[in-house]
């Protein structure tokens, strides 16, 4: 289809009333598109409708992100005209032919790599915003004509998307997540590839060597950007961050590196800049530090591969960890990683398989809640006084089985840390 899309001559089908749904609503109010239909699987609505009719009649479906094909109420219809599907991302794109924006998509690490390069193109005076899986809905975002666009994208986003043409591509990393909702992890890294599909060869494609020949075989058009971590090392010394230059954000400062040397930054002005960025709530944040004690925050780990970083960087852990597990997520629990873990204590309804996780590798309580994880940690260090001691919640699943999202996870675990650190420590 061609960038020139007039909004008003088609027909929608907004499927799904998640956040996404609602601003694809607002969006289609602004720009008085009234020929558009909604429905959710969900929603019980008084007058009755015949959605199996609408979504054959319509020109588009907007589906929401959290919905899967392989599990929604109405899958074989929508199946049938899959063809239709598109996304809040697509309409973006659609509507602003001439929009600059640079897309993150990947397992671990997109939120705090948009985060940061939101924070260094803010600080060098581009009108930049941020929106997406990261928290904004994209159609929500006030884009003006010399907006540049940052936008994180999940694996659901890209699974439907038809029109996205990102001048700047990211894809960090791809591991076992989400299988459950694709079926297979081929299904999964296809999805995360679609985030080049449509670039020109003016556009630009970052990404690690794992997924270079696959590339070369869907013969993408974009130039091919192999970010190299020597690179980056050779100017992490001289940031002023120790949140930045922490092992954590190798991967994540590698690239945006890669980038800003594409969008020509000066390396002073790069090393400047990210002087001040602060880090991630949920995202390895370190939010209390009592006596030898240091309490880290990383509850938006929700699989393993996401929780190791943490595990790498701390010596002496008392690691808090489970909830929902990840289809077909394994612990690859080696001795690098486990001579640093002092103890670790399952939560959430999936004990069993944690435990199976785990093994004999490391020492294990199964304590069920946040509070009872604390109460027993705060037993167990209460004669070490003279060893560093890290607290880790790391939870390597995802929250939904106690927690309303992984933020309300994150913030009980900080709101009992700090009462029970006063108390114990």
């Amino acid at each position: 289809m061609s960038y020139k899309f007039n909004l008003t001559k088609y027909s929608f089908l907004v499927y799904g009333l998640g956040e996404t749904g609602k601003s694809v609503i607002r969006f289609f109010k602004r720009k008085r598109q009234k020929n558009f239909h909604i429905w959710d699987d969900n929603i019980i609505y008084k007058k009755k409708i015949n959605i199996k009719d609408i979504i054959k009649k319509v020109d588009f479906i907007v589906l929401s992100p959290g919905i899967s094909l392989r599990k929604s109420k109405f899958k074989k219809e929508l199946i049938q005209f899959k063809d239709k599907i598109i996304t809040d991302i697509d309409l973006l794109y659609l509507t602003n032919k001439k929009l600059k924006s640079i897309m993150v998509t990947g397992s671990n690490g997109k939120s705090t790599t948009c985060k940061i390069i939101h924070h260094l193109l803010n600080k060098i005076n581009y009108n930049v915003k941020l929106g997406g899986n990261i928290g904004t809905p994209v159609l929500d975002l006030k884009i003006k004509k010399n907006t540049f666009l940052i936008i994180e994208a999940s694996s659901f986003q890209l699974s439907y998307s038809k029109y996205i043409r990102p001048n700047f591509a990211i894809l960090l990393n791809i591991t076992n997540d989400h299988l459950d909702w694709h079926g297979t992890k081929q299904n999964y890294i296809m999805s995360k590839m679609r985030i080049f599909s449509n670039q020109k060869r003016s556009d630009f494609a970052f990404i690690n060597n794992n997924f270079k020949e696959l590339f070369k075989k869907k013969k993408y058009l974009s130039k091919f950007i192999q970010p190299k971590m020597s690179d980056y090392f050779l100017i992490k010394n001289k940031l002023n961050n120790k949140y930045l230059t922490s092992n954590v954000n190798n991967e994540n400062m590698n690239f945006v590196y890669s980038l800003s040397k594409i969008l020509k930054i000066k390396k002073n002005l790069f090393i400047k800049s990210l002087s001040s960025f602060s880090g991630l709530d949920h995202r390895y944040e370190i939010f209390l530090k009592r006596k030898n004690v240091t309490f880290i925050n990383d509850s938006k780990a929700t699989n393993f591969e996401a929780s190791k970083y943490a595990l790498m960087n701390n010596k002496n852990i008392y690691w808090i960890l489970g909830g929902l597990a990840k289809d077909k997520d394994k612990f690859n629990l080696n001795k690098d990683l486990t001579k640093n873990i002092s103890c670790a204590y399952i939560i959430g309804k999936n004990t069993n398989y944690f435990k199976d996780q785990l093994g004999k590798k490391v020492k294990i309580f199964v304590t069920k809640n946040l509070k009872q994880s604390i109460m027993k940690i705060m037993l167990h260090i209460k004669n070490l006084k003279d060893k560093e001691i890290t607290i880790l919640l790391s939870p390597s699943a995802a929250s939904f089985d106690q927690f309303k999202n992984f933020e309300n996870r994150g913030n009980e675990f900080k709101r009992l840390s700090k009462t029970y650190a006063k108390k114990f420590i």
